[in-house]
């Protein structure tokens, strides 16, 4: 029996490492510089059709965005974020869309598609609930009256190699990043989007919701660029629940009598 657990364990760690003997991770090589379009300008996609690839974050998709003790709460907030990290009923796992920082911090990643003609940017996301958000980058103001939604209504700019999307008229019915900060409709942001290399992408964002926190503040991450992975199909099963997530590792029940939606 022992002799017989020794080879299993042998062959998963061959499985794990790749050989007989566990070789210490390499260090990529340097990255080449981004690509750019005809006039010089970065691009936040492949450098032509051939040249394909999706983004994920380079930090555990776990990780706060923004230190947890830099997080300028108000005190209804901070016992919200609090509740939700044993009680992970996190809307994105149930098939709903997320906008803001969160929709780039998934282990499938995303894809940006610039399309001059319309004068739109299109980042579509890859897995979970499969769907996508427009920037407008034709000059548009924010409208006075809009219908909130998940992703909001976001117009663009490119100020020199960085990509700055100012966005507003979001739903509370989403988290700001996987750990569950929250927001209300009154949240206000600006995302900064510098592809800094061929590999890698600063991600910042700029966050202003007085009814949540005291004062704006900033976080962010780095995204990886993923040569040759593409968009492919996913279904979103609403009724896969994650039961784990919802009751807490241990199993306990939990008290549905809060008036506080998740």
């Amino acid at each position: 029996m022992i002799k017989h657990i020794q080879v299993m364990l042998t062959a998963l760690a061959i499985a794990v490492s790749g050989s007989t003997l566990a070789q210490p991770r390499r260090e990529p090589p340097p990255a080449g510089p981004a690509p750019v379009n005809a006039v010089g300008r970065v691009l936040l996609q492949g450098a032509d059709p051939t040249d394909k690839g999706v983004w994920t974050p380079v930090f555990g998709i776990l990780d706060p965005i923004t230190p947890y003790e830099q997080i300028p709460f108000q005190p209804w907030s901070k016992a919200l974020y609090d509740y939700r990290q044993t009680r992970e009923l996190e809307p994105h796992t149930r098939c709903k869309a997320s906008g803001t920082a969160r929709q780039f911090l998934t282990p499938y990643g995303v894809e940006f598609v610039e399309l001059q003609d319309l004068q739109q940017i299109i980042i579509f996301d890859i897995g979970g609930p499969h769907t996508f958000r427009i920037i407008y980058m034709d000059g548009r103001e924010h409208p006075q009256d809009w219908q909130h939604t998940y992703y909001g209504h976001s117009v663009g700019r490119w100020e020199g190699n960085t990509l700055v999307v100012d966005s507003v008229g979001f739903t509370e019915q989403f988290w700001l990043d996987r750990r569950g900060m929250p927001h209300t409709d009154q949240l206000h942001t600006i995302e900064r989007f510098t592809r800094t290399n061929k590999n890698t992408m600063e991600y910042r964002i700029t966050i202003d919701d007085p009814a949540t926190y005291t004062k704006t503040f900033d976080g962010g991450f780095n995204l990886r660029w993923n040569q040759g992975e593409e968009l492919f199909e996913y279904v979103c099963q609403q009724a896969n629940y994650a039961t784990e997530l919802m009751v807490g590792a241990g199993a306990e029940s939990v008290d549905r009598s809060s008036n506080i939606v998740p």
